[in-house]
């Protein structure tokens, strides 16, 4: 059974109660097809379930077959920067369909960030490392494809809508 390594911390990016009774963390690729389908589902959970549960994104880019994931990635964590990873994380899945370079500071303008500082902060190696982090949390954690998720600490067999249906079941 795959646990998740390391647990839930400061260093990741949390939505939801801290008291929340679920805790679910995706590893996900803002490239990856599978991802961008889990997306949906992902924000009707939490809008379901709300504060029972705890949602956390680890960034799990697969650049061998997606050359804008690490970009992508570094994107969010330039827009978490600025107190936004969240809103990026939303825009960068809902445009996934037209994902570019030029996207990123298009998408940085459509949610108010200071461009200039997001630039420069895209360009911080503290970024990288932290993606890196998270990648490596993944792969410790026995992730190997996307999206992946963890409930409550152990790696869930199945995809987003697997995963609501188990939450609906246990909400019953």
């Amino acid at each position: 059974m795959s646990t998740l390594k390391p647990e839930i911390s400061n260093q990741d990016h949390i939505q939801g109660a801290d008291s929340a009774a679920i805790s679910i963390v995706e590893f996900g690729d803002y490239q990856c097809p599978h991802c961008g389908d889990a997306h949906p589902i992902m924000k009707e959970i939490e809008d379901v379930f709300g504060s029972q549960i705890k949602f956390v994104f680890r960034n799990f880019p697969l650049q061998s077959s997606h050359e804008l994931a690490l970009p992508a990635a570094i994107a969010a964590e330039a827009a978490a920067m600025q107190g936004k990873f969240w809103e990026m994380h939303d825009a960068l899945f809902e445009n996934q369909y037209r994902l570019s370079e030029a996207l990123f500071d298009e998408l940085a303008e459509t949610i108010d960030l200071d461009l200039d500082k997001f630039q420069k902060d895209s360009l911080l190696k503290e970024l990288t490392e932290k993606i890196e982090n998270d990648f490596e949390s993944g792969v410790r954690s026995g992730v190997n494809g996307t999206p992946s998720f963890y409930v409550n600490g152990t790696k869930f067999d199945g995809g987003a809508t697997d995963l609501y249906q188990m939450l609906k079941e246990s909400a019953e």
